[in-house]
């Protein structure tokens, strides 16, 4: 009987490890296939994108954002822990090319729970209001649409 019993329990921790890999990978091949997040495709702007969000925006990207993504939000810098890992360096935020969606809701959320399994690109939830987020997320926006 305690065979039978530690069997099922082996089977079920298994399982449950199995589902959890697939379920993972899954997310992880999505993201990075640059298909984005469907769930967070959904979220809406409640900011609307006014020359004072985005001026606020700007405000917290230089302060928060710059240092890797540079002043101008064009990527090119170089960090050596990303590069030492193999990872993606911060990408350009002002071209057509988005590795996690394109979306406002996407956007916030790659910037409040930052970018798994690394998290070269940190979580700011909890550091940063969901407002100053906006406001960053109608910034970044602002300067994909100036091209």
């Amino acid at each position: 009987m305690k065979n039978q019993q530690r069997d099922v329990t082996a089977c079920r921790c298994v399982a449950v490890a199995f589902a959890v890999w697939c379920l993972a990978g899954s997310v992880m091949a999505r993201q990075a296939a640059g298909k984005g997040d469907p769930e967070a495709a959904k979220i809406k702007n409640p900011v609307a994108s006014t020359p004072e969000s985005i001026a606020a925006g700007e405000k917290t990207f230089q302060s928060l954002c710059a240092g890797c993504h540079g002043k101008d939000a064009k990527g090119g810098m170089v960090i050596s822990v990303i590069e030492d890992s193999g990872g993606k360096q911060p990408p350009d935020l002002t071209d057509e090319t988005w590795d996690h969606g394109s979306s406002d809701g996407e956007v916030f959320t790659v910037v409040k729970k930052g970018v798994a399994p690394a998290f070269f690109m940190a979580p700011w939830d909890g550091r940063v209001s969901d407002t100053e987020m906006w406001n960053m997320v109608n910034y970044i926006k602002s300067l994909s649409q100036k091209k």
